[in-house]
């Protein structure tokens, strides 16, 4: 089992910054797929960005060269430092964590924001709202 928390989520005004952490514990190493996912109000949960065991990162359009997705495999963190925040940002933003075998890679999953992390372990949230 996997544990993961996330902090950091808060009120801004729009064009402000903020960065969110998400912790991990339990059964959780460095071998696994890192995301951040969001659902905004009335929307279906998204993938905003994901980093791999090695740091690679993906982002959805939206966010890119805005937000900054990073890890610290020695304290198994994960952070997402976001920019320039419009109000389409608001969202409760989730951490999650997806172990993709070899098996699973030869299928076609990846780390990337778009795939289907659905049987991924998540955190409970945060919730950043962006006034205008």
């Amino acid at each position: 089992q996997v544990h993961l928390k996330e902090s950091g989520g808060t009120s801004v005004q729009a064009g402000g910054s903020l960065r969110l952490t998400c912790t991990a514990s339990g059964d959780f190493d460095r071998s696994y797929c890192m995301v951040w996912l969001r659902q905004r109000p009335g929307d279906e949960r998204e993938g905003v960005a994901t980093v791999d065991a090695v740091g690679t990162t993906s982002y959805r359009d939206s966010v890119k060269g805005r937000f900054t997705a990073s890890r610290d495999n020695a304290k198994n963190t994960l952070d997402l430092q976001m920019t320039s925040l419009q109000p389409e940002d608001t969202a409760i933003y989730y951490c999650a964590a997806l172990l993709i075998t070899w098996g699973d890679h030869l299928h076609g999953k990846r780390c990337v924001y778009s795939e289907n992390f659905g049987m991924a372990y998540r955190g409970n949230g945060t919730l950043v709202t962006v006034s205008s």
